[in-house]
Parts: C-alpha cells; sequence; structure tokens
C-alpha cells in the first residue's frame, strides 16, 4: 500500500506518511512536512518513474510557477512555466470585421492555473503533460525545463466555443496516458467534452459520443464539444474503460471512449471527483452533491458512493464522515484510490481530510483544520 500523501491546499502543499504505534491501536497518518507555506498549490505530481515531486502554484498578481523536487533532494527547484505563444491579430475582412474563415478568439493567451500535471509514458523518461486554464496542453520532454504549446489541439475551430464552468475559461483538467501505448492521450476539457490522439498529439478528435449536456437547448444537448465532464478517470488494468463524473450525471465508456453511456445514482448524480479502481473496471468511487449554485452535499448528508458493477447499483457510506449537517465539497482532484485499490484519500473544501484502509466502506479523520483541499495525491 502507499504510506505517503501528498495534499495541495490554498495555502501549501502538505505531506502525509502513516506510522505505526507498535500497538493493538490501528497506524495513523501524521504530517510530516509542509512546503510552500502559505500559498496556493493547484496541482502536485509525484512521478513514479523517478521519484521526482512537481508542484503548480498559483500566485496570482505574480502569476503561475512551476516548481520541482527531485528524489533524493531536499530543496525544490524552480522549473520552467508553460507559456503560450503571443496571439496573433484577428483577421479582417474588407468592412474591418472579423473574417468568417477566422472568427475571432476572446481566450486569453495565458497561462491563468496550471490544472493537472501527468507522467508520460512509461516508455518517456522526462516527459510531462499539463492541463491549464484556459484549456491549453502543454507537452515537456526534459523533466520541466521547457515546453510546448500542443497547437494541433489549440488550433481546432472547435476550441473556440469551449467554454468555462466555474472558472472564466474552458480548462484541461484530466489526462490520460494509455499505459499500451503511449502515444494515445485522452484529456478532458470544462467545458470542451473529451479529445483524444493516438500520434502524440499531432492529430486529435472529439471522443464524446453518448454524453448529454442538459443545460443546452434540446437540440445541442449531444454535440461532443459543448459537454462538462468533471473529471474524467480511466482503469490502468483495463485502459478501455473510462469513467466520468459530468456535470450532469455519471458516464462510463467500455470501448476506449467510443461510446458513453449514462448512468444515474443516488443521492445525486452530480459531483465533481471520481476514482476508478486500478484493476476492477466496474468498481468506482463517487462524492455526490447538490449541482449548480448549491455545490453542496444532498441534504447537509456527507457522504461517498461506489459502485462494483459498472454503475447497474450504488452503496452509499458516511461512517467516520461529519455527519449531517455537513456541508463539505471535494473538487475534481480531492479524492484519490492507491494502487491496491483498498486505500482512499479524501480532502474537502471546508478543509476535512480523511482515509480509507477498506475500499470507502470506512473513513478515518486525519485533519479537520487544513486549508480547502485542491488535490489528493498517493505517492
Amino acid at each position: 500500500m502507499n504510506d505517503r500523501l501528498l495534499v495541495a491546499t490554498r495555502k501549501g502543499l502538505f505531506e502525509f506518511t502513516r506510522t505505526s504505534r507498535g500497538d493493538s491501536a490501528p497506524p495513523s497518518w501524521q504530517q510530516n512536512a509542509l512546503h510552500f507555506v502559505g500559498e496556493p498549490v493547484s496541482a502536485v505530481l509525484p512521478d513514479p518513474r523517478d521519484g521526482t515531486l512537481y508542484a503548480a502554484l498559483n500566485l496570482g498578481h505574480f502569476g503561475v510557477k512551476l516548481h520541482r523536487l527531485r528524489a533524493g533532494q531536499t530543496e525544490w527547484e524552480p522549473c520552467t512555466t508553460p507559456a503560450y505563444p503571443p496571439k496573433p491579430e484577428a483577421a479582417t475582412n474588407a468592412d474591418g470585421g472579423t473574417s468568417a474563415a477566422a472568427p475571432e478568439d476572446n481566450t486569453p493567451w495565458s497561462v491563468e492555473q496550471i490544472w493537472t500535471l501527468e507522467p508520460g509514458g512509461a516508455d518517456e523518461p522526462g516527459s510531462l503533460w499539463a492541463g491549464t486554464i484556459p484549456g491549453g496542453l502543454f507537452r515537456s520532454d526534459d523533466g520541466g525545463e521547457s515546453w510546448t504549446l500542443n497547437r494541433a489541439l489549440w488550433d481546432r475551430p472547435e476550441r473556440r466555443e469551449w467554454m468555462g464552468g466555474g472558472y472564466d475559461h474552458a480548462g484541461i483538467h484530466s489526462i490520460m496516458v494509455d499505459p499500451r501505448d503511449s502515444r494515445h492521450v485522452t484529456v478532458g476539457v470544462s467545458c470542451g467534452g473529451v479529445w483524444q490522439t493516438s500520434d502524440g498529439g499531432t492529430h486529435w478528435r472529439p471522443a464524446a459520443r453518448g454524453m448529454e449536456a442538459d443545460y443546452m437547448p434540446p437540440e445541442r444537448r449531444g454535440e461532443e464539444n459543448v459537454q462538462d465532464p468533471h473529471r474524467v478517470v480511466r482503469c490502468p488494468a483495463q485502459p478501455d474503460v473510462l469513467w466520468t463524473q459530468h456535470h450532469c450525471a455519471i458516464f462510463r465508456s467500455t470501448d476506449g471512449a467510443e461510446n458513453w453511456h449514462r448512468i444515474e445514482a443516488q443521492p445525486s448524480s452530480f459531483g465533481f471527483a471520481v476514482a476508478v479502481h486500478p484493476r476492477e473496471p466496474d468498481t468506482a468511487w463517487f462524492v455526490p452533491a447538490v449541482k449548480d449554485a448549491c455545490r453542496i452535499p444532498v441534504d447537509g448528508h456527507f457522504e461517498v458512493t461506489r459502485t462494483r458493477d459498472g454503475g447497474r447499483t450504488f452503496e452509499r457510506f458516511s461512517q467516520g464522515l461529519p455527519p449531517a449537517p455537513a456541508y463539505d465539497l471535494v473538487y475534481r482532484h480531492g479524492l484519490d484510490v492507491d494502487a491496491t485499490g483498498t486505500r482512499l484519500a479524501m480532502g474537502s473544501t471546508t478543509g476535512g481530510l480523511w482515509m480509507s484502509d477498506d475500499a470507502g466502506e470506512h473513513w478515518q479523520e486525519v485533519s479537520a483544520h487544513l486549508p480547502p483541499v485542491y488535490c489528493v495525491r498517493f505517492v
């Protein structure tokens, strides 16, 4: 099992380790380090290939920063931050208006936030992917020393229709590299659907067929480019099975995102976080909430749901979580499962952190007083 946890928050990056007390009492989780004290850490990546840690910071007026801690070292070092090229001037027609062939791009060409960081394939040492707001996908092939915007996706005409959900602009929050083929990459966009490449990013295609955006007019609800998958995950052992917690429901694909099927769950099919078992593709966890303006647990009852049969039925667990009324919300990256599929970590916007050692059925409070949690990841 993974005995180390990274927790990215609004006020720093916390590190917890699991320790045994040497008696009949169960092991406990203890904070053993705090990095970037007081600074918002928007994303964190423990690279399983070489043990390097990466942390993205969103410093507001001072911009977005990226840092790296190499295995065996004690000092973080700055990396190059992903950056957009200069924005081209809009093409104009003879009347001085925007050309129909080149519609105006109202998206800022600047990184407002690094929303997710993921390693490249096991056969690509030093490769990294970064998803940003406003919807750019960046790649590094030298461990963060340099970054390149993937223009093939950014220049797709559909990108100009992407829109923000909770943020002013669209963002890429989910990046999944197929363990069978490092050139096969899937990304999730809020709001812009799911996109895939099979050639390392040279060409992209939409991959959200079957998703339904209930917030759109009826004639547009099935359009792939307007979907809002809040988080997308893939089963490592069976990569053709993917799950997403969408704004309007839960969706699942069993054919590599060629088609998605809608799933309704109680008490709600709305939420942000989803985790999938690393070996059992029918097992996934969710944190239900009331959607749109509320975004709180249903009836103030904070719980985790689990399906073990591909979404046909769901179990509901709350033992060890705060009793009602509780208004904890779990962000997209606030839920993680370790390599065994039995240990889970969960952090909330109200600063709660919980662990489960039995696949989500019982939870242990690790802390109730952290800053708002953006991301939890096992090392």
